[in-house]
């Protein structure tokens, strides 16, 4: 298949001969009016009725018992590992194929990476590549999983949804179950995937989402931690809420807490954008048929949802024959004007953690050689 072809086909699909972004925001609901409302309130920072608006909305949605909206999702991820007991010097299991925040959250924690390798079937943490790393590094004591060597606590995973494709929960949960560690879920990019009709983000102990500008849904800058429980949601507010002991006037905190808070200003927009999920989701699943039409019998390899899961397709994504044609794909399309990107790199060529403990990485290797996203913007065009 000719790379031009590649082009006129995106270009075709969004019907533009101007830039096509990888991911744009897209506004067409009540965003600008929620937004107004709330300058004309004046309650703009943390308190505000749109704050729990979308918190509810988005329990609503997900089915988890408690969601907590903060600035962020690195800052979601981070009180998660938090509230899942993650200490300093602690190890914690997560995937070498992800973006930086995910290692980014532990580490801010004073817990250290192992990264391991990904599945094929979801491009995230491997559950065969878990047991096997447990199985020969380390043992389970009264403490709970502890590393042989280092006799380091084995706290907690986070497996990351890579590109919104759930990834395989039940075995995940059995090795967790098995070794007495905290699975926390990296649903960053999983709004709207659901994995076995379970949404992506409830499953383990805690969940977090982002809402940057570039994900399904926006506030602007924002994450969303979501709860198994309604009292570790208690718990997720207070500690997110620089853990203020409530009072019509004293200031008295009793733990070190995060200022974590989600502006109403944000969450005003997400409440817009909320009720507009459902277009962007059946929007994106005709742009990934519609790719995966296109790329069949090619040497491209359109990613697909696993069989268990049904995706939100964030990012489209291919997996080129050899990394030759990965790097001409990319610069070809760029230069075209039509952005695509590759993976991330993997994190262990990071400096800060180029010295974590790892296993062969060989699937992760793989990957971050050859694919590449694709535009993935939900458009009109596509309903």
């Amino acid at each position: 298949m000719k790379i031009n072809s590649i082009i006129e086909f995106v270009r075709d699909v969004y019907n533009t001969s101007e830039f096509i972004p990888l991911h744009a925001p897209t506004f067409l609901g009540n965003e600008k009016s929620y937004v107004l409302d709330t300058l004309n309130s004046t309650f703009v920072s943390s308190v505000g009725k749109f704050v729990d608006d979308f918190e509810h909305k988005m329990e609503a949605y997900t089915g988890t018992a408690r969601a907590v909206a903060t600035v962020n999702g690195t800052a979601a991820l981070n009180a998660a590992l938090y509230l899942a007991g993650v200490k300093r010097g602690d190890l914690v299991i997560t995937q070498a194929l992800t973006f930086v925040a995910t290692c980014n959250a532990l580490y801010h924690l004073g817990a250290e990476p192992v990264f391991l390798d990904v599945s094929r079937v979801s491009l995230g943490l491997s559950p065969v590549a878990m047991e096997n790393w447990l199985a020969e590094n380390a043992e389970l004591t009264e403490q709970g999983a502890i590393h042989r060597i280092t006799q380091q606590v084995i706290r907690a995973a986070v497996p990351m949804h890579t590109f919104g494709h759930p990834v395989e929960l039940d075995e995940l949960i059995a090795v967790c179950n098995k070794w007495n560690i905290a699975l926390v879920e990296d649903a960053a990019e999983s709004l709207g995937s659901f994995y076995n009709g379970q949404h992506t983000g409830t499953l383990g102990e805690y969940g977090a989402l982002s809402f940057n500008g570039n994900k399904i849904i926006t506030t602007g800058g924002g994450g969303m931690v979501l709860c198994k429980t309604a009292e570790l949601g208690v718990r997720a507010k207070h500690v997110t809420t620089t853990a203020k002991v409530p009072h019509p006037y004293e200031f008295y905190h009793d733990e070190p807490g995060f200022n974590y808070r989600m502006p109403n200003l944000n969450a005003a927009l997400g409440c817009g954008q909320m009720e507009m999920l459902e277009a962007f989701l059946q929007q994106k699943r005709n742009l990934a048929e519609r790719y995966d039409i296109f790329f069949a019998g090619s040497e491209y390899h359109f990613v697909k949802e696993p069989a268990y899961a049904k995706s939100n397709y964030w990012l489209n994504a291919v997996i080129c024959a050899d990394g030759d044609s990965r790097d001409e794909l990319l610069l070809q399309m760029n230069n075209a004007k039509v952005m695509a990107r590759p993976i991330w790199k993997l994190m262990h060529r990071l400096p800060m953690f180029a010295q974590a403990m790892r296993d062969d990485l060989e699937q992760s290797e793989y990957i971050e050689a050859r694919l590449v996203n694709l535009p993935s913007s939900p458009s009109e065009r596509l309903s």
